[in-house]
């Protein structure tokens, strides 16, 4: 007991012994008038100076108990003080209800840093092919139901015929899609279907007038993916985008898409992580293509967005852009970053 505390109590105790003292007094002089018959007027002023008296000490020595029971936390077992569900004490102002919580919706970033620091790292990809070729999976109807349209697999968006010069030949603008750069000395990833059949990839980068040609490195139908190299200029180095791991997302985490939809460059969407290890299978010109582990999402994926980049909060890539069932809203796939981590170096390399 602290020192306080003891001065309350010894002055409970000494009001309380008071208190008693003095009732016994008052209570010999009240018994002869109880017993005797007729009092005198001073008797009965004595009586009832006795009665205020008594009244008097006794509520002194009440309200002391009281005051001590609170101080202590008597009658709640000294436990310690109540906390509210935002951690103040009950009383304070901001008492909220006991058991009740308040819930609010934070993405935990900015969604407008992210985008400003990853899209100069996403490009977008033309591919130009000879003007006489056999239809492309691309343009067979049992590929459409499922993504519908003109969309590729995945969304690579088809081009309008665009005749360009290239040396004696002449080649046109085949399609047309997105991809990021995943290292700064120039290596971009994308999917293989947006280069497929392409005898010439062009790159638009921000901050360039002119597109770059680039190499394709390596590719893999099975997969879907494909390593593509551009050479900058004067040993510039490129903004690029960290693979993340897809593994650590649950069902619910906010992911951002960039990408290029029918022609709108830089476009950004976003919406949460649907589900995971989705299966799908697309009928092309090969067969049926079977897909695994897929990333559901139902951040808007349009014909152009193929190849691009699906990013989680922290703006590192944890799947790339490849399919939409055209036929539903909001149901969209990517290929996940820990399938693609496994493969990068063989698909730079062609060892695939």
């Amino acid at each position: 007991m602290n020192d306080d505390n003891k001065r309350q109590a010894d002055k409970s105790t000494y009001l309380r012994a008071t208190y008693e003292k003095e009732l016994g007094m008052h209570m010999d002089l009240i018994k002869p008038s109880m017993g005797g018959g007729k009092r005198s007027k001073r008797a009965g002023a004595s009586s009832a100076r006795t009665m205020l008296a008594s009244f008097l000490i006794g509520a002194v020595v009440i309200g002391g108990f009281s005051y001590m029971a609170d101080k202590n936390n008597v009658f709640s077992g000294n436990s310690a003080a109540v906390q509210s569900a935002n951690g103040g004490a009950a009383g304070s102002p901001t008492r909220q209800d006991a058991g009740l919580t308040t819930a609010s919706l934070a993405t935990g970033e900015d969604i407008a840093g992210i985008y400003a620091a990853a899209s100069p790292a996403v490009v977008k990809i033309e591919t130009y092919a000879e003007p006489a070729r056999s239809a492309s999976m691309f343009e067979d109807p049992a590929f459409r139901p499922f993504f519908g349209g003109d969309a590729g697999r995945g969304g690579r968006q088809q081009e309008q015929p665009q005749i360009e010069e290239q040396g004696s030949a002449e080649l046109e603008l085949a399609g047309s899609g997105t991809g990021f750069f995943f290292e700064s000395d120039g290596y971009i990833l994308t999917n293989e279907h947006v280069i497929s059949g392409a005898k010439e990839v062009k790159v638009t980068v921000q901050g360039y007038d002119e597109p770059f040609t680039a190499t394709v490195l390596g590719s893999s139908y099975e997969l879907d993916l494909a390593v593509l190299k551009v050479e900058s200029q004067g040993g510039k180095a490129f903004p690029s985008l960290k693979l993340g791991s897809s593994d650590d997302m649950q069902i619910g985490d906010w992911v951002i898409a960039i990408g290029n939809p029918y022609g709108f460059d830089q476009t950004l969407t976003m919406g949460v992580l649907s589900a995971k290890e989705r299966p799908i299978t697309i009928a092309d010109e090969q067969g049926e293509h079977q897909y695994e582990h897929l990333l559901q999402t139902d951040a808007s994926i349009n014909p152009g967005n193929s190849g691009g980049p699906l990013l989680n909060e922290s703006g590192e890539v944890i799947g790339i852009n490849t399919a939409v069932n055209a036929e539903a809203q909001g149901i969209g796939f990517a290929i996940p970053a820990t399938t693609i981590t496994k493969v990068l170096e063989q698909l730079k390399t062609n060892t695939l």
